[in-house]
């Protein structure tokens, strides 16, 4: 267990200052689980998550869809399609105010 969430530390070590396991980022706030959109940046995945919002008039329910983009620490494996918890932290950029602490697997 570490950083106060239920989650296992990686296997792999890694030297980036702003991983929550081997650097000194510290967690707080909220957990959300998502999937992994996109991994075309630099040390940055774009986790995205759907919900259900109900709509009164028509007595449904709505899909929405929300994209966080997230810090993926190098000592995690990432993949297009993988199920991630992301944990939120303070600002890393402009947009980035998570990081992903833990993969539960991909598309099965």
């Amino acid at each position: 267990m570490a950083l106060g969430l239920n989650v296992a530390n990686p296997e792999e070590t890694c030297s980036d200052e702003n991983c929550p396991f081997h650097g000194t980022l510290g967690v707080r706030g909220q957990t959300l689980d998502g999937e992994v959109a996109s991994t075309d940046m630099e040390k940055t995945v774009v986790v995205e998550r759907e919900y259900d919002v109900p709509v009164p008039k028509y007595d449904r329910l709505m899909k929405r869809r929300s994209r966080v983009p997230a810090h993926a620490p190098p000592c995690m494996d990432l993949e297009v399609g993988d199920t991630v918890t992301i944990a939120e932290t303070r600002p890393l950029s402009k947009t980035k105010s998570h990081v992903v602490v833990e993969v539960h697997g991909g598309d099965e």
